[in-house]
């Protein structure tokens, strides 16, 4: 896998980032296991719970082409701030959810860049698990 690309990658789509409210763009961007780049980007609305983070469009993106969580091998989450950014709440439950939990994310600001996964973004995540009713003998 090439980490550097899958990052450019991620820059590349913070280009298109629409942020009239923050002026924080954030760049995303799926590598997919037969090595498709997906981007996405911060997409902000007036109503701020219509906004949609970069992480979700890409990954959002990614399943609607109709990929799941075995098939996507990295995410990359970029941003210009004086550090990487972290997902925020929404997308980690979004992403435990949708990723393998060993799956690596790469945050980066360009000048530093974390490795981690969404187990340890997330740890103890509410998931499909906690939903399914226990099965009686």
């Amino acid at each position: 896998m090439n980490e550097k690309k899958l990052i450019e990658k991620a820059f590349e789509a913070m280009e298109y980032a629409y942020v009239p409210y923050s002026h924080f763009r954030v760049g995303a961007c799926v590598l997919t296991s037969d090595g498709n780049y997906l981007p996405g980007a911060n997409i902000e609305n007036a109503a701020y719970g219509s906004t949609m983070c970069a992480e979700r469009n890409a990954v959002f993106g990614a399943y609607c082409r109709g990929y799941r969580k075995n098939e996507i091998q990295a995410l990359a989450i970029v941003c210009e701030g004086k550090r990487p950014a972290a997902p925020c709440g929404s997308c980690r439950q979004v992403l435990s959810e949708l990723l393998d939990p060993k799956t690596p994310i790469y945050l980066s600001n360009g000048e530093i860049t974390i490795e981690k996964t969404i187990a340890e973004l997330l740890p103890m995540s509410f998931g499909e698990e906690d939903l399914k009713e226990e099965q009686g003998d």
